[in-house]
């Protein structure tokens, strides 16, 4: 058992020091064991965590991410679960006046017995639940929870309804909706103690959350008021010291016990808070210290960075803009969907936060929208989002289906949005509210209606609004001063409108095969999901396997590709773009090519739009295990071709070109809010390095602009277009372009020169080769990661990579190209 008090302050020690009287924490993580609820044995179990992982540790399971042993694990959704502890409580803590049982996360259904007695029933793996145990407590107590399987409580309340809504029993459930698979991930429906148990105790006082909201911002000055969410029995009259930055800002004196805990706060001079690529993310810490006379009772902090952002919908004369303005400055938002980490959520420790967090940050990235269908996050994540600079767009964890609309279940939905909105509030980072993904889409396009009556389908409807339209706009509107959006996409792409209100979901490409030019010719408001599939690297691959050889066709494999046409669309627009190679290894590599040459055709048309488009987030980010999927990192953390070339594509300056009428455009994109001059130069080059024609100019690039610079009529050069690359270079950014595509592009084979040498961090790799080498791509069994991989290597050009491992050498350094592919 962890004893941890929540705030020590320490000050000055004197002759008669008064004694403190703050609220004490203690975590109830120890000692824990489970079982099968019809089993006699016990096992010891790890809080938080989950019965799998459970299982897992005790050898009791195969590995889920395994081969296909996901299949065989099912069982364990479909049988109910015990958990328990034992914890010594001193006299001095049942002394206190009172004493709550707080249980931060439990997946689901759950009974909670202390000390045999029921205190508890949870049906919300998305709340947190208190409970006063003053009465209930001894000095030696019994702690047990009982976890029953959610099919049970699915299938009744399924019962009651005289008809289906889609999509299956999960709707019924208040938990990720992901564990019951999805078109990525396996279906793991765990249960368990999933978030912290705590035992808090207190006599007078004790302060629950803080609210810092910001009323009005300027370069002379920040107001903000500050809400205490605050237990409090004192009678006697109190003092709030308020600091900022660990200097006494203010202090409320002989505020009544019964009198609002509002107080007034003013910064002179403040500092903003800027996503990363556009200023400093400004962190002020704020804390709050509550006396009784010199007495302390308690004391609360947080880190608040001060700034506006509101999302900007308004009527235009092609449909309505759709963009986010950030201190008064509309901010072009790039990034990507982001997934739960891990099936089982206690695998995801901080280390992961803090790695995935900063290779969002180096893929310059500004934005991620967390998914309806996984969880609300770990405060550790937003933590780093603050600090970071990364916005985030939050989904409500609703996904892909209508849910149903009984009393019940909307008063749990509303206790739901409450607490998570609450906890989320004070953080820079959160941009926006969503109700849910594609649940609007799914009804209006998706076939759902067509086995309804009309009165099914008004009551259906109606039950959606309840949570969309009421239920989550007002609480947003009511706790915060953060904007909510009811649904992702507005419009599904059925829907004309897609492209000109609103945000899109634009899956022409991928689930209908349309080719990646579609990307370029069909451009929305805010693109906030659209991608395309890859595989992972060897790495997981050989895992998946458990084979050192790789093996894509074999069934074990096949398990980790969820979508049902997933390699047969790889293929299909594999041969309409690229080779396609004979061996494994081999079509990997081009398998993560491909991917990234059609979501980086996606972003550069985007961003070429702007201001029409203001966003653009492809789908997704990461991994939940190691899978066949859309994702540009994977499951062990390693770069995709997709996340290295994302990362030039996202520089805040982007020379972008693109064909029309055979006609070379040339854009230069600038996501500053300042203006400069620079030199462009455009060369034509041949794969040998000779220079057909140069283009210079001196530019001056306004602020937050996307400007065609420069154009070339493709026919007045005397060039084979698939024997040359256009290379412009501006600023301190680049662009290699090719008029054809890549499976024509007549590439010349030769060796590249290589020279490794060993640094503190790693190695050093240093390449030179006398011809351009098309999509160069590093590889070695030693864990690690190189600074740019998949790149262009032009002719007679010296390259500089870095490789930052732990490993003291890399014998088995690789290098595989596109040339060595192209006949």
């Amino acid at each position: 058992m962890k004893y941890s008090i929540v705030i020590i302050l320490v000050f000055s020690i004197m002759s008669c020091q008064p004694k403190h009287d703050i609220p004490i924490s203690i975590d109830l993580h120890s000692h824990w064991q489970y079982k099968s609820l019809n089993d006699s044995i016990w096992s010891s179990a790890k809080v938080p965590g989950n019965v799998h992982s459970d299982l897992l540790d005790h050898k009791r399971i195969e590995h889920p991410f395994i081969s296909n042993n996901e299949d065989s694990l099912q069982w364990i959704s479909d049988t109910d679960w015990e958990y328990k502890s034992t914890f010594d409580v001193d006299k001095e803590t049942l002394d206190k006046n009172h004493i709550e049982l707080n249980f931060k996360g439990l997946d689901t259904y759950a009974s909670v017995f202390l000390n045999d007695s029921l205190i508890l029933k949870t049906d919300n793996a998305f709340r947190a639940f208190s409970v006063d145990v003053k009465s209930a407590l001894k000095p030696q107590n019994d702690l047990r929870i009982v976890f029953e399987r959610s099919s049970i409580s699915e299938e009744q309340e399924k019962a009651k309804l005289n008809y289906q809504l889609p999509e299956g029993n999960r709707i019924f459930t208040r938990k990720a909706q992901f564990q019951y698979g999805w078109d990525w991930g396996p279906k793991l429906n765990t249960s368990g103690i999933w978030r912290p148990v705590t035992l808090e105790t207190w006599n007078e006082l004790k302060l629950n959350h803080v609210f810092i909201k910001l009323d009005e911002l300027n370069d002379i000055s920040a107001n903000l008021s500050m809400h205490l969410d605050i237990k409090n029995t004192s009678e006697a009259p109190l003092q709030y010291d308020v600091y900022i930055n660990n200097k006494l800002h203010k202090s409320f004196e002989n505020i009544r016990a019964d009198s609002t805990t509002d107080f007034n706060i003013k910064i002179e001079n403040p500092k903003r808070w800027w996503p990363h690529n556009l200023g400093d993310p400004y962190l002020y810490d704020f804390k709050v210290v509550v006396r009784d006379n010199k007495r302390i009772l308690d004391s609360i902090s947080a880190k608040k960075g001060l700034r506006t952002i509101d999302l900007i919908t308004k009527k235009d004369s092609i449909g309505e803009s759709f963009y986010f303005k950030i201190n008064g400055i509309p901010v072009y938002m790039k990034g990507a969907n982001y997934i739960p980490q891990n099936s089982m959520q206690n695998k995801v420790t901080d280390a992961h936060y803090e790695k995935l967090l900063d290779d969002v940050v180096d893929a310059n990235m500004n934005m991620l929208r967390v998914w309806g269908g996984g969880i609300y996050e770990n405060d550790m994540f937003y933590n780093l989002c603050d600090e970071k600079g990364i916005l985030i767009w939050q989904d409500f964890m609703f996904a892909c289906a209508m849910y149903p609309g009984d009393n019940d279940f909307l008063d749990n939905v509303q206790q739901e949005a409450i607490q998570n909105v609450k906890r989320l509030r004070n953080h820079a980072s959160i941009a926006l509210w969503c109700g849910n993904n594609e649940n609007s889409e799914g009804w209006h396009r998706w076939g759902w209606q067509n086995d309804k009556s009309d009165e099914e389908k008004d009551q259906i409807w109606n039950n959606y609004l309840k949570v969309f339209d009421s239920i989550l706009p007002n609480t947003v509107n009511k706790l915060t001063n953060t904007d909510y959006w009811e649904s992702s996409p507005r419009y599904g792409r059925g829907n004309l409108k897609y492209k000109t209100e609103g945000d899109a979901h634009d899956w022409w490409v991928w689930h209908d095969a349309y080719p990646f030019e579609h990307l370029e010719e069909n451009v929305p408001r805010f693109m906030s999901e659209f991608g395309f599939q890859s595989f992972p690297s060897y790495e997981a691959i050989r895992y998946s396997n458990q084979s050192d050889s790789l093996e894509i066709t074999s069934e074990a494999f096949k398990n980790h590709q969820k979508h049902v046409r997933g390699f047969e669309l790889i293929d299909e627009y594999m041969q309409r773009d690229f080779p396609v190679p004979n061996t494994v290894e081999d079509y990997v590599y081009v398998s993560q090519l491909l991917q990234a040459y059609g979501i980086t055709k996606g972003i550069e048309a985007h961003r070429r739009a702007k201001p029409y488009n203001m966003g653009t987030l492809y789908w997704q980010l990461n991994d939940c295990w190691p899978a066949v999927s859309w994702s540009s990192i994977d499951y062990f953390g390693n770069w995709k071709a997709l996340h290295y070339q994302a990362k030039k594509a996202f520089e805040n300056v982007l020379v972008s070109n693109t064909i029309e009428n055979d006609t070379l455009k040339t854009f230069v994109i600038n996501d500053y809010s300042g203006s400069f001059y620079d030199m462009l130069s455009i060369k034509v080059l041949d794969f040998n390095g000779r220079i057909i024609k140069t283009y210079s100019k001196g530019l001056d690039i306004k602020p937050n602009s996307s400007t065609l610079m420069h154009t070339i009529a493709l026919n007045t050069l005397d060039i084979t277009k698939n024997e040359v690359v256009i290379v412009s270079e501006f600023s301190d950014t680049h662009s290699y372009f090719y008029l054809v595509k890549p499976k024509d592009l007549k590439l010349l084979k030769a060796s590249i020169e290589r020279t490794i040498t060993k640094t503190n961090k790693g190695f050093q790799i240093t390449l030179q080769s006398t011809t351009l080498q098309k999509n160069v791509f590093l590889y070695t069994k030693e864990k690690g990661h190189f600074s740019d991989n998949y790149f262009d290597l032009l002719p007679n050009k010296i390259i500089v990579i870095e490789f930052e491992t732990n490993c003291k050498a890399i014998d088995d350094l690789k290098i595989k190209t596109l040339n060595h592919l192209i006949e």
